[in-house]
């Protein structure tokens, strides 16, 4: 079988053509829509559970159309100049290029399953291996506390007394702060409650800087620390954010601000 020149050069036009329009998902007023923006638009949508569908892809497709045909209308009315539309764009495109550095940066310095136990592991010995079921009444001077304690001795019910407490999160519930490690609260609060034995009450007010607290000690038991699954992706993301933060920080440090 032969071909004639000319149909020969129409063949040959119409098979180079054919990855041309295959890169675009429609021609507006002649300007192209390429496929890979509703790729990119497919690939947001997946990511987020919905299915990739023949109506997913016609929906994006008439959204893109849309989009263009807007565009164009607002270049002819010459919005697109604006000074307040020209910095919303370098805010965007600036949102877009951190993001992508973000990303990048944490591909190539990725937090370690060795890293998240060491976090891990720390954490484990902060919160320590008991938890505290302890109650509080926090006033403003000490000779206040004083009394308190006095009150206390006297026989008044500590949850009765507790109702003058600045802590209103707690006065309410009788100075109830449930169960807790000691890494939960300030030192010198945490050393006095722990020397304390159950419903013991400390026989002199404590100060921090919050003012003076009078504790009593309801009970202790043995702490319920989570295990590594159950907290890991929450250890890896506030690594992830430290590691951000050093970097952003490094960053700042090299460059010049005038």
């Amino acid at each position: 079988m032969t071909f004639k020149p000319a149909r020969l050069l129409v063949l040959l036009f119409a098979i180079a053509s054919i990855p041309a329009f295959a890169q675009n998902l429609a021609v507006v007023n002649g300007k192209n829509i390429p496929s890979s923006r509703a790729d990119l638009m497919v690939k947001q949508m997946t990511s987020q559970g919905q299915p990739d569908t023949p109506q997913l892809r016609g929906a994006i497709k008439e959204e893109l159309i849309n989009r263009e045909i807007l565009m164009q209308e607002a270049d002819k009315q010459g919005l697109s100049s604006s000074s307040d539309v020209k910095n919303q764009l370098e805010l965007a495109r600036q949102s877009i290029v951190i993001r992508a550095l973000i990303a990048d940066y944490l591909k190539k310095n990725p937090v370690s399953d060795a890293d998240i136990k060491a976090e891990y592991d720390k954490f484990k010995a902060q919160a320590g291996d008991k938890e505290y079921h302890a109650r509080h009444i926090l006033v403003d001077k000490k000779e206040d506390a004083d009394a308190i304690i006095a009150k206390l001795k006297a026989g008044t019910k500590f949850e009765d007394l507790a109702k003058q407490s600045k802590d209103t999160g707690s006065a309410a519930n009788g100075g109830d702060l449930d169960w807790a490690t000691p890494a939960s609260f300030v030192k010198p609060f945490s050393d006095a409650m722990v020397a304390l034995k159950k419903g013991e009450v400390t026989p002199t007010p404590v100060q921090t800087q919050f003012g003076w607290h009078v504790i009593k000690l309801e009970d202790v038991r043995a702490a319920k620390v989570p295990t590594l699954d159950e907290v890991k992706p929450q250890i890896a993301e506030a690594l992830q954010q430290k590691k951000l933060q050093a970097y952003q920080e490094e960053l700042r440090k090299k460059a010049k601000v005038q």
